[in-house]
């Protein structure tokens, strides 16, 4: 593409930013005129199918706002040097709770043993023999970015402007069972937020609800992601904490007997998960697993994914508000033995640098997992991070090959205009509801260990803490994801891709009672027993694109998973 070219659809776009007009979209997780009913679950995993209390959104019934909980608190107990001790701790911490409990008709209540050794999260995890439902959320190992502490006297964050002690910092979190967890067939909405905030406290930093939310409410939900919902968040009922020095096994139960759920009720289904947890934790081989993969199909084909890369761009070259669009492709690989999910993320956490690692993984349904590098936004307390990236490119063979790759990145004036809009789009976003924005970088590489981006960071505070609800709904979809404007992009995404994309690109993190922090769903699969996983993989098409080097982009970016499969026909079909 001439960069006269580009320079003229730059300006084109640059003027939708200037324009109030030109830029509204519909970016919202859901219409605030929905009258969605809300289920809040309690957990009774004995049976083959759950059972569950409902709940209006405001209470038992009625359009007020929920009642509080009459309690929300964390109670710590000495540090043990081992597993096994933490397990027995918090077993007879339990017996306690239920002989003498609190005298309050609802609440919620975690209980947490420090040990004194560092366990991985995702080894704990692997240990559980896939007791559901489960998650894991892993921070991002990123210089400059410091992870944060906590107290692990009594599990709060560390506010009181002192150095952390290294061994308080977080990395990891895994857990299985739900003491609570939140999931309907409505898109997510403001009233689902504050339902799911009932249960969060700032006294209780470490009580989070952990989950995924579709990226668009307003697609048919397919078969293979029935079982999520139109988002998925759950507070584990047993979970283990990963610091830098040491770890946390915690436990949570949740009651409210206006749900015909009591504390007898909550702790019965605790210890029943309790009995299960095997406190031997075995370290994973994080190394390339030599998986044989049958067969390898994609929707669309590369027939079909020209065809609709030439239609987008016809679209964007017509007098169509749209300058960019994001089409996504799902790759279907069955392989000769299941592949165990919580394994294979683990190998990927050796690409985990500056990036997210996440399983999420409701009661009979397949498996969630991701690494991807996207922020979509960190708060803590009124203080907001979001990001900006845009622009793909492989990493060099040599490091001079890399630095002449990030050189031809960051002059390319297609990648430029992506990343722009992108950038620009947060910019405003984040303006709507923050009293000031800065960016800063405003445009430089951030290299992961295939690929490498361009990448901007945003920072704002918000007026209120009810924003966060108005911040997560209007960043997602951002540009990076879907396209700009936003409903153009949409809507020729639901035209254009013949499949459901779930979880793939929708927000994916969790929140808590003083911050909250949700990454973006890419570089991620859904990993089914028996039927191999489906790999996701989108790029975005602005003018300049070429349908077969988005092709190879994509190609590039589920590389980190098919690295950890090997084609071949098998040995007793080869005759």
């Amino acid at each position: 593409m001439a960069a006269g070219s580009a320079a003229a659809v730059g300006r084109r776009c640059l003027a939708c930013f200037m324009d109030p007009e030109s830029a509204k979209c519909s970016s919202t997780i859901s219409s605030s005129s929905s009258s969605s009913r809300q289920t809040i679950h309690f957990p009774n995993h004995r049976n083959s199918h759950q059972r569950f209390c409902s709940l209006s959104m405001n209470g038992c019934q009625g359009d007020h706002p929920h009642l509080p909980l009459g309690t929300v608190e964390t109670r710590s107990f000495p540090a043990v040097p081992s597993p096994s001790l933490a397990v027995e701790t918090l077993s007879s911490a339990l017996s306690q709770l239920k002989a003498n409990p609190p005298a309050y008709t609802s609440g919620i209540i975690r209980l947490q043993v420090p040990i004194q050794q560092k366990i991985e999260a995702i080894d704990w995890l692997y240990a559980q023999n896939k007791l559901l439902p489960r998650c894991y959320f892993s921070d991002r190992a990123q210089t400059g970015n410091p992870k944060r502490s906590i107290d692990c006297a009594n599990g709060n964050g560390n506010g009181n402007g002192q150095s952390p002690k290294k061994h308080n910092k977080l990395v990891s979190v895994a857990g299985v069972g739900s003491a609570v967890f939140f999931q309907d067939l409505h898109p997510f909405s403001y009233r689902h937020w504050k339902s799911l905030k009932r249960f969060l406290s700032t006294d209780c930093p470490l009580i989070r609800a952990y989950g995924a939310i579709r990226f668009d409410a307003r697609a048919t939900i397919s078969s293979e992601w029935e079982a999520f919902g139109y988002f998925y968040f759950m507070v584990p009922q047993v979970e283990f904490d990963e610091l830098e020095d040491s770890s946390i096994l915690a436990t949570t139960i949740a009651w409210d007997n206006s749900l015909s759920w009591t504390l007898g009720n909550a702790i019965d289904e605790l210890k029943a998960t309790m009995y299960q947890i095997s406190s031997i934790v075995l370290k994973l081989q994080k190394q390339v697993c030599s998986m044989l993969m049958l067969s390898n199909s994609h929707i669309p084909s590369k027939k079909y994914w020209d065809l609709a890369v030439n239609r987008a761009l016809q679209k964007i070259r017509s007098d169509s508000a749209l300058i960019k669009v994001v089409l996504a492709r799902s790759s279907r690989v069955i392989t000769a033995t299941d592949i165990d999910p919580i394994a294979w993320l683990a190998c990927l956490q050796v690409e985990g640098k500056n990036a997210y690692q996440f399983c999420l993984q409701p009661p009979d349904a397949p498996t969630f997992i991701g690494n991807t590098p996207e922020q979509l936004f960190h708060r803590t307390w009124l203080d907001i991070n979001s990001e900006a990236l845009a622009g793909t490119r492989a990493r060099g063979k040599s490091l001079s090959e890399d630095l002449q790759i990030e050189l031809d990145l960051l002059s390319s004036p297609k990648d430029h205009l992506e990343f722009t809009i992108v950038r620009e789009s947060i910019r405003k976003k984040l303006e709507n509801v923050c009293n000031s924005v800065v960016v800063e970088p405003k445009k430089e590489i951030r290299k992961l260990p295939r690929v490498q981006h361009l990448y901007a960071k945003l920072s704002g505070r918000l007026r209120s803490e009810d924003d966060e609800f108005e911040i997560l709904s209007s960043l997602h979809p951002s540009p990076a994801v879907c396209g700009f404007p936003t409903e153009e992009a949409r809507v020729l995404i639901a035209e254009t891709e013949v499949f459901d994309r779930g979880m793939y690109a929708g927000p994916v993190g969790w929140f808590g009672g003083g911050e909250s922090e949700f990454a973006v769903g890419i570089r991620s699969a859904l990993v089914e027993k028996g039927l191999g996983a489906l790999i996701y993989a989108g790029t975005g098409v602005v003018e300049g694109s070429n349908a077969s080097s988005e092709w190879d982009e994509l190609e590039l970016k589920i590389s980190q998973f098919t690295k950890l499969l090997k084609l071949e026909v098998p040995l007793e079909i080869k005759n």
